[in-house]
């Protein structure tokens, strides 16, 4: 059984490390980190004002990737999972319907990214499974695959 303990890839020398999928976010770790809690902010107050629509367009835009950002990425999936878990399921078509294609791809990387974190934070399985369906319902299962096919991961 020792035999399966071993890391075959450190012996190749055409690995394919996840930095070199994708070209990692230009911007310094630091600024994306102060993106992100300037973007959560900016997402509570539209939600004080009941725009769901506005806020998910705000947390879905210019979302971290790479590496190197990991606690922003978390904070994103923060904000993200708050705007879903406060929304009425009556009004998640509607909100779907407003994002553009890349929204809508950004936000199916975020509900399958919420689906792999059980028990994390606010995360509600049930909450994300519905906001699957109706996702799927607008946007088709292309949004599935271009998700599963892209190299950045949220």
């Amino acid at each position: 059984m020792s035999f399966r303990k071993i890391d075959i890839d450190a012996y190749d020398e055409d690995v394919l490390l996840d930095d070199e999928l994708c070209e990692p976010d230009p911007r310094d770790p630091a600024q994306v980190l102060s993106d992100a809690k300037q973007k959560q902010a900016a997402v509570r107050s539209t939600l004080a004002r009941g725009d769901i629509p506005g806020a998910l367009g705000i947390a879905l835009d210019s979302t971290p990737y790479g590496s190197n950002v990991e606690e922003a990425k978390n904070l994103t999936l923060q904000t993200v999972v708050s705007i879903l878990n406060s929304t009425k399921s009556s009004e998640i078509n509607s909100v779907v319907k407003a994002l553009s294609q890349d929204a809508q791809d950004t936000l199916m990387k975020y509900l399958y990214k919420g689906m792999g974190m059980p028990g994390w934070g606010d995360v509600s399985g049930s909450v994300l499974l519905g906001w699957h369906e109706k996702l799927t319902e607008v946007a088709g299962t292309g949004c599935i695959v271009r998700v599963m096919t892209d190299r950045r991961s949220v």
